[in-house]
């Protein structure tokens, strides 16, 4: 069965050209030409791998990515960026792009850069991650402690598995309410303190002495086994 490939790409032109390519290549090629209808697009078909430009109307690209990542949806992006924007490949990698590739480029380049994306998403860990006794299943969105089932809010449950996704890096509290609340969200710092406090009291051991979900004084917070 061949791999299903979303191509987010509002230049006509350029959508057309690349997709047949693509689809010379043995691909399953869908194509849509802003960021809203893209994002519709993976929600509802689940691609193998999306090629997200950065520039595109209703939604740009890093809102496209962020908004699917703060789902939990694990799907392959490479990122379309413009030449010389190094900005741009380094938030589209810190939100969790697998790739990025500089317009124009060329069709081999590209090309290599799909089949190894999706070679490395073939040979991913699997659907469930675990800490202490603890096991976050991804796919089910369901969570076990200690063999029993810990009942979560679907945004408890984004904010739990952002962390534990990003294990050792602290992040931010503006970046963990973009992850589980969307970008479009006008919460406030005290949000996700409440939050923590929450998944504190329901996986620490001491949520006094917090061992998984360790404020990082200044930033945020960070998440250790």
């Amino acid at each position: 069965m061949s791999h299903r490939i979303l191509l987010v790409e509002d230049d006509r032109s350029i959508a057309t050209g690349l997709s047949m390519n693509l689809r010379h290549e043995g691909f399953q090629v869908t194509i849509a030409g802003d960021g809203a209808t893209g994002l519709k697009h993976i929600v509802d078909e689940r691609p193998d791998l999306v090629l997200l430009d950065v520039m595109l109307p209703e939604m740009n690209g890093f809102e496209v990515l962020r908004e699917i990542r703060r789902r939990g949806m694990r799907t392959g992006v490479i990122m379309l960026t413009a030449k010389g924007m190094e900005e741009d490949k380094v938030l589209g990698l810190d939100l969790g792009a697998d790739d990025y590739v500089q317009k124009p480029f060329g069709l081999p380049e590209l090309i290599a850069r799909v089949h190894a994306v999706l070679r490395r998403r073939v040979e991913e860990v699997p659907d469930t991650v675990g800490f202490g006794d603890v096991v976050v299943d991804r796919t089910g969105r369901t969570v076990q402690k200690a063999g029993e089932e810990v009942t979560l809010t679907p945004r408890e449950f984004s904010l739990l598995l952002h962390l534990v996704e990003n294990e050792g890096r602290a992040l931010s509290r503006e970046s963990l309410l973009d992850a589980a609340w969307g970008f479009d969200y006008e919460g406030t710092a005290r949000t996700v303190d409440n939050f923590i406090a929450g998944l504190r009291k329901k996986f620490e051991a001491d949520p006094e002495k917090p061992r998984f979900f360790v404020t990082v004084r200044g930033v945020g917070y960070r998440f250790q086994r």
